[in-house]
This record gives C-alpha cells, sequence and structure tokens, in this order.
C-alpha cells in the first residue's frame, strides 16, 4: 500500500513537473507556501506563510467574531516580550517555527508507520519492508514498471545511508529527518543535488543541457506555440544557470541554482507582512493593525491557515 501511494506520489511530481513553474525544484528549505509570492492576484502565499501550510483548513470557516478571538491569541503567542507590539525579530522567529512544526509533523507522521518494532529507531529493513516488501520476493516482476520500482529502492537505500551519519544502518529520529527532509541539513546538500541532476539529466552524461532543463518543466505539443516563459527560461538559463557558458549546468551550477542558501524567505516574509499591515508605518505591528488587515492575515503561515490550536500545548 505504501509503495502504490509512492507511486502515486511519482505520477503527481510529473503531473507538477509539466507546468511553468520556474522554480519547482528549488529548494529554500522547508517552503513557506507551495503558492507563487503574487499580492496582485491573491495573498495565498502571505496566508500560508503567516499560518503554516498543514494546519490552517478551519480558518476561513471562522466567523469574523471567531476569526478575531483566535488572532488576538496568536498575536498574543507572537509577542514574547508581552510589549503589546510585534516587532521584526517577533515575527521572523514565528515563521520559523512554523516551518520547524511543518517538518516535525510530518516526520512524526512518518515515523508511526516506518517504527514497527516502536524501539524509537527506524532501520533501514523497517523502512524497506514496510515499503516495498510485498514486492522484494519477485523482485517487482508482478510490477509494469519495475525498472522504475528497483531505481526507486536504489535511491531511497542511497539516501538512507547518507542520512545514517554514523553508518549503524539505524536512523534515529534527526536522521530520519534527514532522510526525508535532505534540503534541512548541509551533510545532505551533495546528495540533492545529484538527485536533481539525475532526475533532469536524460541522457546519463552528469550535467544538464538547455534541452533538458526546459524539458524538465515543459513539452512542446504537436501544432502548440511555444509560451513566453519558456523564453525566458532559456535566457535564465543561458545568462544565469550556465554561469561558465560551456552549454550546461554541472554540479556546482545545479547547487547554485537549487540551494541558494543565502536567501531567508522567512526573513523576508515578515519583512513583507509588516510592510502591508503596519499602518502608522512604525515598523511595529499591534493587534488593531492585524485586525484591520484581517483578510490579507488569516490565511497566512502564522495562523497554520487558522487551524492552530491556540489553548493546546502548541508550544514555542
Amino acid at each position: 500500500m505504501l509503495l502504490q501511494s509512492l507511486a502515486s506520489f511519482y505520477l503527481l511530481a510529473a503531473a507538477t513537473f509539466a507546468v511553468p513553474a520556474q522554480e519547482k525544484r528549488v529548494h529554500h528549505h522547508t517552503d513557506l507556501s507551495d503558492r507563487v509570492h503574487d499580492d496582485a492576484h491573491d495573498f495565498q502565499y502571505d496566508h500560508e506563510a503567516f499560518l503554516g501550510k498543514e494546519e490552517a483548513k478551519t480558518f476561513d470557516q471562522l466567523t469574523p467574531e471567531e476569526s478575531k478571538d483566535r488572532l488576538a491569541k496568536i498575536v498574543d503567542r507572537i509577542d514574547t516580550d508581552k510589549d503589546g507590539f510585534i516587532n521584526h525579530a517577533e515575527l521572523h522567529y514565528w515563521i520559523k517555527h512554523r516551518q520547524r512544526r511543518y517538518i516535525e509533523e510530518n516526520v512524526n507522521k512518518h515515523w508511526r508507520d516506518y517504527d514497527k518494532n516502536q524501539d524509537d529507531k527506524i532501520a533501514w529493513g523497517e523502512y524497506k519492508n514496510t515499503t516495498y516488501g510485498y514486492y522484494l520476493d519477485e523482485e517487482f516482476d508482478d510490477i509494469e514498471d519495475k525498472a522504475t520500482y528497483k531505481s526507486m529502492l536504489t535511491r531511497d537505500e542511497r539516501r538512507f545511508k547518507t542520512a545514517d551519519r554514523d553508518g549503524d544502518g539505524i536512523a534515529t529520529r534527526e536522521e530520519f529527518t534527514a532522510f526525508l527532509h535532505p534540503e534541512e541539513f548541509d551533510y545532505m546538500r551533495d546528495l540533492v543535488v545529484k538527485e536533481t541532476i539525475e532526475d533532469i539529466d536524460k541522457n546519463g552524461d552528469g550535467k544538464i543541457s538547455l534541452s533538458e532543463y526546459i524539458g524538465d518543466m515543459y513539452t512542446l505539443e504537436e501544432g502548440e506555440s511555444e509560451p513566453e516563459w519558456v523564453q525566458t527560461e532559456k535566457k535564465h538559463f543561458t545568462d544565469f544557470r550556465d554561469a561558465n557558458q560551456d552549454g550546461y549546468m554541472d554540479f556546482s551550477e545545479v547547487a547554485h541554482w537549487i540551494l541558494p542558501g543565502e536567501v531567508d524567505h522567512a526573513d523576508n516574509e515578515a519583512k513583507h507582512l509588516i510592510h502591508e499591515t503596519d499602518t502608522n508605518k512604525d515598523g511595529l505591528l499591534t493587534l488593531s493593525e492585524m485586525l484591520d488587515k484581517l483578510d490579507f492575515i488569516k490565511i497566512s503561515t502564522i495562523t497554520d491557515y487558522g487551524a492552530m490550536e491556540v489553548d493546546g500545548h502548541d508550544e514555542l
């Protein structure tokens, strides 16, 4: 069943990669949002950045009074020094906190599936048997595209062994987090780059050509004209991605593309939210200012889409 879920995931990923999403492979650590940051159309990116991606399913269903009450409790938690104002540092910390919580919850969800003997560790055998066990004896012979599944197994094993820093074949919770979210760990950085190149490099020469780069995002159908964004991406490849101008993206160029570690998107989002919400432009947010922009705030990542349990045990 887990293997079938993985297959569905890979098909979904393929469908996702067919649309013009120029930044789809770029890792900014945990994504603030899956949405495009375009305030001209809607504020969904900001909503998800403020509220959190996974828990934000209920805020829109609250009455205006319930929304105000929920936001007041959230603002009180963000205001750690209790001076009645939210400054940039507090807001930045909060958004980072929401990012970390998403990762923790994702790891906890999978941990229950794979830690079969409940020893608070996951051995490679536990992961492999839970994910692929039904098919292993037959070498995937009853699966139509068995080469794909064999490749998935090989890739999973390599990633597991890379995440397993002490090499004992058993993942601690931190090592399993690195397995599931390798972009969050510096020691997994090279593997993330390698996996990306393998995904896009169709001829197996270890580098990415312009046609492979574009082909990862778009395939021109017969009778169809090439979208304008494709020309833009071709220019990006030539002018920026291929830094040494040899016609290919090598390992270091791919790393620079997909892992722009110098960009702190939580910091940028905090600045953006203050800019949009700070009515008197003093650089600080009050509850009244945020209530005035409730439609802007209420679905953002700060409140996990409004579903955050402010009266529970969600501690900072």
